[in-house]
C-alpha cells in the first residue's frame, strides 16, 4: 500500500509561482514512478510531469514545458513540482500519484493517467489574471 500527501498548492496570481511537494510512505519497491497530475474544470484529467526514482529521466507535458519543473528527494521521500510564469489556464486540482510497481518501460507510458494506481488527495491551485 502508498499513501500520498500533497502540499503547497493555493492562490497565486498570474506569473507568479508554487511549488507543490509530495510526501509518499508506505512502498517496499526500490522503483518508483512517480508524477503530478491536475483536473481543471471541464476537462480530462491529465498527466503533467513525471519522474522516477533512479536516473534523472523527466516528461512534461507540452504546456508546461519549461515552466515546471520535476523533481525528488528520495531521502526525505517527497517529489516536488516547481511551478513558475503559471497561467491562469493552470488552474486546477493538483494530484501527487505513483506507479506501484514500476515496470522498466519507457517513460511515455507516464503521460496516461491510466498508468497510476495510488493518488493522494489533491490540492487546489488557482491563478489570477
Amino acid at each position: 500500500q502508498v499513501q500520498l500527501v500533497e502540499s503547497g498548492g493555493g492562490p497565486v496570481q498570474a506569473g507568479g509561482s508554487l511549488r507543490l511537494s509530495c510526501e509518499f510512505s508506505g512502498n517496499h519497491y526500490d522503483r518508483k514512478c512517480m508524477g503530478w497530475l491536475r483536473q481543471i474544470v471541464g476537462k480530462e484529467r491529465e498527466a503533467v510531469a513525471a519522474i522516477v526514482s533512479e536516473g534523472s529521466e523527466t516528461i512534461y507535458t507540452d504546456s508546461v514545458e519549461g515552466r515546471f519543473t520535476v523533481s525528488r528527494d528520495n531521502a526525505q521521500r517527497r517529489i516536488h513540482l516547481q511551478m513558475d510564469n503559471l497561467k491562469p489556464e493552470d488552474t486546477a486540482i493538483y494530484y501527487c500519484a505513483a506507479v506501484v510497481p514500476c515496470p522498466r518501460t519507457s517513460m511515455q507510458r507516464l503521460r496516461s493517467v491510466s498508468e497510476y494506481n495510488y493518488w493522494g488527495q489533491g490540492t487546489q491551485v488557482t491563478v489570477s489574471s
